[in-house]
């Protein structure tokens, strides 16, 4: 493509400092009005439009040496059509899939569609300033982001720029925003526990390093609780962790990264943001853009966190840009590949064998539900590709079981796998004895008299279920999810009042900690015998008869 220069022709010339790269068709332009001067070898050009030989080359090169112009080869194209975020370009005949595309205002665009006439554009900005008729140019770069520790402590958006007022990002490394899953050969089964905090899923729904777990429910009952709770916990745990807000008001960003930095947990967090107000292109980017954050500590043999928020406007974004790119509709006017769209984004979640650096990056997308529907298209198709669900109830959060976890309709497929030893000991009838609480209590209902065994049956099982409520940014560690959950299944709280039983379990572990320090580090590294056990029921026995009075 010709570039002008500072100097301008003779009269009547076309002006060549007009600081815009020339089009092929501009310089067609330029080379007829020049005709005169050179009019056997020009006209040659003009009439075949043919730069093949040396002798049409050699004719042209002494045309732009002498009005001072510089020939550099470029793709390039034309803006056809553009609007509602979506460009359609003619030309660029080598752009890859996923390409960077430069406009003239300096947006960039995406090119997601490679038609055999056209190439269809998602904008990364405004369109304000692009018309048809503009010349675009192709980058030759496939679309990444920064990645490595420099991230860590900062907001970005979803092309990996700082939005969070703290100067430049330093990254050195980049990382292509869609990359291949790990193969089979590369991966281990998930079998090292990443604790939660959270004492109904690390009990009953444990998580493992590598593992994809769902959590889903309708709005506003504790879904992002969970996974702020899941990140918070990881302190001091060695799990670097990505939370990607996806289509979130900017005052909910705000408040969660705050939350973060009370709790210390944004020193080893990156935040990327996607805000309700940006195109639908970023929301469509952003989750790709963590994952290959996270990715970069995997495959460097770190453990790492991601928290999708949420995947329900990832998928209502990338619905919005395959009908304005013209895609046949579906189900739900979802587009045939939205399947796809998530599949390919979580199973580049895993655990990596050691070979490979025994690194792993572990899933926590959230999805929302319409009045508790999960049997609608988009979580089913999470459902089916992820490792298990943790399902929230509104009729749970109304009647105050904070987290509002469905233990009946909540898995794990890895199960106690992703356990320590202890807390798969104490917590193996756990979520039987639950279910048949909650059977008691229907029963019960009825007003039918009940035997001495039943009603002691009801008392543990309500007893149990108050001790699995828990507040909002106090994450429990394991060593004190073994203990109190030993407690209430053993029977230790079934003549305390449900009032008491908070009280209770904050004062048996500041009575453990202060007395049973040595039992509980036992605990923490998953130890557990007879004897241990025994150590407990000595501790339990001791804290009923000298500590708790009331």
């Amino acid at each position: 493509m010709p570039k002008s220069a500072p100097d301008s022709p003779a009269n009547g010339d076309p002006p060549t400092d007009t600081g815009r790269p020339l089009h092929t068709d501009d310089l067609l332009k330029l080379i007829t009005r020049l005709g005169k001067e050179q009019q056997y070898q020009l006209r040659q050009i003009e009439v075949t439009r043919s730069l093949d030989t040396e002798y049409h080359i050699s004719a042209l090169r002494g045309l732009v040496d002498r009005y001072r112009y510089r020939l550099s080869a470029k793709s390039v194209g034309t803006v056809k059509q553009v609007g509602d975020g979506v460009a359609i370009v003619s030309g660029l005949s080598g752009v890859m899939a996923d390409e960077l595309i430069l406009f003239p205002d300096g947006t960039y665009g995406l090119a997601l569609d490679l038609d055999q006439d056209y190439v269809g554009c998602v904008l990364l900005g405004t369109d304000e300033n692009i018309h048809a008729g503009d010349i675009v140019t192709e980058t030759g770069r496939v679309i990444d982001v920064p990645v490595g520790e420099q991230l860590l402590g900062r907001v970005v958006n979803a092309l990996g720029r700082p939005i969070d007022e703290l100067g430049p990002l330093e990254a050195e490394m980049r990382r292509p925003i869609d990359h291949p899953a790990p193969t089979f050969i590369q991966r281990t089964p998930v079998g090292e526990p990443l604790q939660t905090g959270i004492k109904t899923i690390d009990s009953v729904i444990p998580l493992g390093r590598g593992q994809r777990e769902l959590i889903i429910g309708d709005r506003q009952i504790g879904k992002t609780a969970i996974a702020v709770d899941s990140v918070i916990n990881q302190r001091n745990q060695g799990v670097y962790c990505i939370y990607v807000c996806i289509g979130q008001k900017l005052s909910t960003v705000a408040q969660i990264v705050e939350t973060f930095r009370e709790h210390d947990a944004l020193e080893y967090t990156t935040v990327v943001v996607a805000g309700a107000e940006e195109p639908s292109a970023m929301a469509y980017l952003a989750p790709y853009a963590g994952c290959a954050m996270a990715e970069a500590f995997m495959y460097a043999g770190r453990h790492t966190l991601i928290v999708y928020d949420d995947l329900s406007k990832h998928a209502i974004a990338y619905r919005q840009l395959s009908l304005l790119l013209q895609r046949p509709a579906g189900r739900e006017a979802y587009p045939g590949d939205v399947f796809y769209l998530h599949s390919r984004l979580l199973e580049r979640s895993a655990r990596l064998s050691a070979a490979y650096g025994a690194g792993s990056m572990t899933a926590l997308p959230i999805i929302e539900t319409q009045a508790g529907n999960i049997s609608a298209y988009i979580p089913t198709n999470l459902i089916s590709i992820t490792d298990g669900q943790i399902y929230l109830t509104t009729q749970l959060f109304t009647q105050g079981v904070h987290p509002a976890i469905d233990i009946g309709l909540s898995v794990s497929r890895v199960g106690g796998a992703a356990q320590n030893h202890a807390m798969r000991a104490v917590s193996r009838h756990l979520a039987l004895d639950i279910a048949q609480f909650l059977e008691l209590q229907i029963f019960a209902r009825f007003g039918t008299e009940l035997d001495r065994e039943t009603r002691k049956q009801l008392t543990r099982g309500e007893r149990v279920r108050a001790i699995l409520t828990q507040p909002q940014y106090e994450p429990m560690p394991v060593a004190h999810q073994v203990a109190v959950i030993y407690a209430a299944g053993q029977g230790y709280l079934d003549d305390v009042p449900i009032k008491q039983v908070h009280p209770f379990e904050a004062h048996l572990l500041s009575f453990l900690q202060q007395q049973y320090s040595g039992l509980l580090a036992e605990f923490s590294t998953g130890h557990w015998n007879a004897q241990l056990e025994q150590d407990l029921q000595t501790a339990l026995d001791r804290f009923k008869e000298h500590v708790w009075h009331r």
